[in-house]
């Protein structure tokens, strides 16, 4: 598994990747979320940009007939 660090710094980047790493960055970032062994700070902190990242991509990307 990548560092905690490696995982939420790359949710940062995710907009300017292609798709298949982008889905890697998610997958990775799922993980996280899914381990009960990794703390609730870093599990929230990873979860809180995976949400942000979600948001910002459905504003600029989701046009009116797409659905996501």
């Amino acid at each position: 598994m990548q560092s905690l660090q490696t995982v939420y710094d790359n949710l940062e980047k995710i907009d300017r990747v292609d798709a298949t790493t982008s889905a890697i960055y998610r997958q990775s970032a799922q993980e996280v979320l899914a381990d009960p062994e990794i703390s609730l700070e870093w599990r929230k902190a990873i979860c809180d940009r995976l949400n942000q990242v979600n948001h910002d991509l459905t504003v600029h990307y989701v046009v009116d007939d797409d659905s996501y």
